[in-house]
């Protein structure tokens, strides 16, 4: 992990990045300065815009999704102007690479803000979320499993001697799970069977790459695993910021019972629960357990960095 710098090396002329992450669920939103290979955390945020909606199985965006995304950019955009910010740059992923009408959408968000949207492979997707990973690790522990839980697609980035070595981008994200298998509230055994096949099928790549492959640790990225972690430590969604935390097996499996035989109404009332995860967090919680059960993984830590951080990364050591 860089380190906490002294404040005086920001005195000097520092450079200043903001990054919006355009995801099938979430517009998030990094500002940061960095300089000599030091680095700053300025303003963390996301705005829900739910581009998967009622459209996802089907490659659409939809005309609504637009407006949400349009909107959470222009608020970005706002807070981006308090700091003073040159350097812009807003990446789309899944939801929008994946869309048979993305021509469309990039056009529109450029008219609607003046910013030109790009559009990331899986592969470059997965390549960032690596590095933004090694931004808080500094270190990556041998034989690692960095995954990222999207509501388009997930990533996986197997890693030997702190670099990777394997890396996949999945359409099976979350969004696309729950248009395609809606779930009883709550979820039924029948259900948690179906959507574990879903997964054990369209992951039949990730299978063979780790046949022979013993897991030394599974790092999770934002996302799910953010919210993992807030309803462990019974603290409010983006009150504590972690760059790195352990998530005891113990703990993971209490949570994972608590949350698939809870009702909506109840996953809305639990402490830590952000609103975004309250449909999504369940086959979440089912894809994990199949990864951690499968490969046997015994360790496992979260990490606030992702893809944003990656970007970060890129200008520092560039």
């Amino acid at each position: 992990m860089l380190p906490s710098v002294d404040k005086n090396i920001f005195r000097k002329m520092s450079k200043r990045i903001a990054v919006i992450d355009l995801g099938t669920n979430t517009c998030n939103l990094l500002i940061a300065e960095y300089q000599d290979k030091n680095y700053r955390i300025l303003y963390q945020g996301k705005e829900v815009v739910k581009l998967g909606k009622n459209g996802i199985d089907k490659n659409q965006l939809k005309e609504d999704g637009l407006e949400r995304a349009i909107l959470a950019v222009r608020k970005h955009q706002e807070r981006i102007g308090k700091y003073g910010t040159p350097e812009i740059l807003i990446i789309a992923t899944s939801a929008i690479r994946d869309a048979s009408n993305k021509d469309w959408f990039q056009q529109e968000i450029k008219s609607q803000t003046g910013l030109d949207l790009l559009v990331i492979s899986g592969e470059r997707e997965a390549d960032l979320i690596f590095k933004g990973v090694k931004l808080a690790f500094g270190e990556i522990e041998n034989h690692s499993l960095i995954l990222d839980i999207g509501g388009g697609s997930n990533e996986f980035i197997l890693t030997k001697a702190g670099e990777p070595i394997w890396k996949e981008s999945f359409p099976l994200g979350m969004a696309r799970i729950i248009e395609q298998i809606p779930p009883s509230n709550p979820i039924i055994p029948e259900e948690i069977s179906r959507i574990i096949s879903y997964f054990e099928n369209g992951l039949e790549k990730f299978w063979n790459e780790t046949r022979n492959t013993e897991i030394s640790r599974l790092i999770g990225c934002s996302g799910a695993f953010d919210t993992l972690a807030d309803l462990i430590d019974q603290t409010d969604p983006g009150t504590k910021t972690r760059i790195y935390q352990e998530l005891t097996i113990q703990d993971f499996s209490r949570i994972y019972n608590v949350l698939i035989n809870s009702t909506t109404m109840e996953r809305t009332a639990m402490k830590g629960m952000e609103s975004i995860r309250i449909e999504m967090i369940v086959p979440s919680v089912i894809f994990i357990k199949l990864i951690v059960d499968r490969l046997n993984i015994q360790k496992i830590a979260q990490t606030d960095f992702a893809l944003r951080e990656g970007v970060l990364y890129e200008r520092i050591f560039s």
